[in-house]
């Protein structure tokens, strides 16, 4: 398994991990606003992006996956920052590989079962045949008669590329991520993890409840909770600068 990614400045390393549907490119504001202290790496996990295609997408999977990726790139330790799906990626890894870890950051998720969020987005996906698309336009027409949101859209249509013989397709692996889906609902699990660890959640979302944080604590001790005014789940995309400048100070303390 070789994960695609991208890299931004020189440092100490940072791996931002992105979530459901995403891919490096989503967060390289934030990363290349981090980078003037630190390596920053983004890299596309498994079946997501320009990584590989396969069978499987659990959290003990993409953790591996990192771990791997780390050695590779003769990465000792790092910082984590994961949001969303990449978010539990980030906290297995926590769990499973401790001493590569340095300090993590997750962006609004909790460590267990989450809530069904995305089948609506999955039946969308799935009804829509790229094969019969020959424009871009076309099948932000076709979703916007199937989900609302005008964000989510083109967030989702960032997934589209178009092959050599002219016709769309996606980036993701969709199959494999619907069947997976349980998997990537699941919750994480491990030994608790006794270093720094803060947990960013928008004032909009309801991913991280007050009720999650008994388990948060349970398995990062050290856990810290930090509320964006004004964002909602992507809180990346809602509150850029603010989020940039909370990863400053708990990246650099």
């Amino acid at each position: 398994m070789e994960l695609f990614y991208r890299e931004f400045g020189q440092g100490s390393p940072v791996l931002i991990l992105h979530g459901l549907f995403g891919f490096s490119d989503n967060w390289q504001t934030i990363a290349k606003g981090l980078s003037e202290n630190h390596l920053v790496i983004t890299p596309d996990l498994r079946n997501h992006g320009r990584s590989p295609h396969v069978s499987t997408n659990t959290y003990p999977d993409m953790a591996e996956d990192l771990h791997t990726f780390m050695e590779q790139h003769w990465i000792f330790s790092a910082a984590l920052v994961g949001h969303s799906m990449g978010g539990k990626a980030a906290m297995q890894l926590a769990l499973s590989y401790p001493d590569t870890v340095e300090r993590l950051v997750v962006v609004d998720i909790a460590p267990g079962r989450a809530e069904d969020n995305h089948s609506s987005i999955f039946d969308a996906l799935h009804s829509m045949d790229l094969s019969k698309m020959t424009t871009r336009q076309e099948a932000e027409t076709y979703l916007a008669g199937r989900i609302p949101d005008m964000g989510t859209r083109q967030f989702l249509l960032k997934n589209i590329t178009r092959e050599e013989n002219g016709r769309f397709t996606w980036k993701m692996n969709l199959p494999v991520l619907w069947k997976s889906y349980e998997d990537i609902l699941a919750p994480v699990t491990g030994p608790p993890f006794d270093k720094p660890a803060l947990f960013i959640r928008g004032s909009r979302s309801d991913y991280i409840k007050d009720s999650d944080f008994p388990l948060i604590k349970s398995l990062f001790p050290q856990a810290e909770l930090v509320t964006v005014a004004g964002a909602g789940h992507w809180v990346h995309a809602d509150k850029p600068a603010e989020l940039l400048e909370i990863l400053k100070k708990f990246l650099n303390p």
